[in-house]
């Protein structure tokens, strides 16, 4: 039997159909990709589960075709990918950064001590929800679905407040670090 015959056929009017058809057609070869790029097999599904929600929000711009689908779902996954990567590298700067003015600081206790004030006091600057959104990621290590469980919130409600909140953070922050903006 034709494989053309048994992939289901979208309908136009249903989204649900068009995203089904998209992911039987496709996961395979997303996840492929997906664990080429990933460190291990649950990230390269998460980048795989992260792609289709992407066409599930808005299967009006996934193109017809294919070709034209399978180059957009590749798209979105390695820009998904590159994003995460992007943010790992930030984090992996700014914790370097903290480490280095830690160990200064740890052979001076006040400096220690002014260090952690101004980082409290930076939070309490941000709103509830905000502080908590990066308490609860940043410090507790919590991840973003479970944070939005704990605040009664959407995930990309959560990303947003800590997207806003490490800004706002930074803005505070950086120029008592001697940084420029």
């Amino acid at each position: 039997m034709p494989v053309a015959s048994v992939l289901p056929v979208a309908l136009p009017g249903n989204p649900a159909d068009r995203v089904a058809s998209l992911f039987d057609a496709h996961h395979d070869r997303l996840y492929r990709l997906a664990r080429r790029l990933a460190p291990n097999a649950d990230d390269a599904l998460d980048l795989v589960q992260e792609t289709f929600l992407k066409a599930a929000r808005s299967p009006a711009a996934v193109p017809q075709g294919s070709t034209s689908e399978e180059a957009w779902l590749v798209r979105v996954l390695i820009n998904i990918r590159r994003d995460q990567w992007r943010k790992a590298a930030i984090r992996t700067r700014y914790r370097d950064e903290l480490s280095r003015s830690l160990t200064s600081a740890d052979n001076d206790p006040e400096a220690l001590l002014i260090t952690r004030a101004t980082v409290w006091r930076a939070l309490d600057t941000l709103t509830p929800r905000r502080r908590a959104a990066v308490v609860l990621y940043e410090l507790e290590g919590l991840t973003v679905t479970s944070i939005a469980a704990l605040l009664g919130i959407s995930a990309i409600t959560v990303r947003w407040h800590l997207a806003k909140g490490r800004r706002d953070l930074a803005g505070i922050l950086g120029p008592q670090m001697g940084e420029k903006r």
